[in-house]
Order: structure tokens, then C-alpha cells, then sequence
């Protein structure tokens, strides 16, 4: 069962083939706000699903990647939006990744952190 997001933690974002290893929670949280003043709330870590051909098949070498799952403060969307493009890999909002069609390769019950475009 996924977390449920709550306000004012309401956009969530993923950052692709990024994992905490060894790095507690409540540092990753602070590392936002130190580097980016950006308040968030770590959600949690998904391996994802292999791609699937057209078949329905699992498309060799794909599939396994760690991806984090955060919640972004609302007061602090509008500015870190553009400071996320710092990073090397920098996190995606998650409507963003389901509007490209990348919520395959992952749980179902992944899209419930979507806070827009549901109306799909």
C-alpha cells in the first residue's frame, strides 16, 4: 500500500536511477532544504518493471532500476521546478512521466500519487 500524500506535501516527484544507500531519511529530507530550499517528504524507492514488447514479453536488459519517490511542499514547487535542472538526472514530476507513458514499470497503484491530469 502506497503512502497517502497529503497536503501540504502534494506534488510528487521521481528521481530516476537514484537510491539512499546508506543515507538516513531525515538527511536525504535535509539535503533538499540545505541545497535547493526545498522542503520534502522521501515516499519511498521502487524497483522498476522490465519494458515490455509489443508482445507482452520483457525486454531483455531493462527493468531493475531504483527510482525515489518524493513529495515536494507546495510553497516550494515554483522554485525548485527550475533548480532540479542542477542535478546531472534531474528528478521528473510524475504526471510528467505517466503523460510520456513511462508509469508502465511500475506498480499499478503508483498513478495514486498523481495530484493531476487523472481525469485520463
Amino acid at each position: 500500500m502506497r503512502q497517502q500524500i497529503e497536503r501540504p506535501y502534494s506534488q510528487v516527484a521521481v528521481w530516476t536511477g537514484t537510491t539512499l544507500g546508506d543515507t538516513p531519511i531525515k538527511q536525504f529530507e535535509a539535503w533538499f532544504k540545505d541545497n535547493f530550499d526545498t522542503r520534502i517528504k522521501f515516499l519511498e524507492t521502487i524497483v522498476t518493471a522490465p519494458d515490455l514488447n509489443a508482445n507482452g514479453y520483457p525486454v531483455k536488459d531493462t527493468g531493475g532500476r531504483h527510482d525515489i519517490f518524493f513529495a515536494v511542499h507546495e510553497d516550494d514547487i515554483e522554485k525548485f521546478a527550475p533548480k532540479r535542472f542542477q542535478l546531472e538526472s534531474p528528478p521528473r514530476w510524475i504526471e510528467d512521466i505517466y503523460g510520456n507513458g513511462g508509469g508502465k514499470i511500475y506498480p499499478e497503484d503508483v498513478q495514486n500519487y498523481k495530484s493531476w491530469g487523472n481525469e485520463e
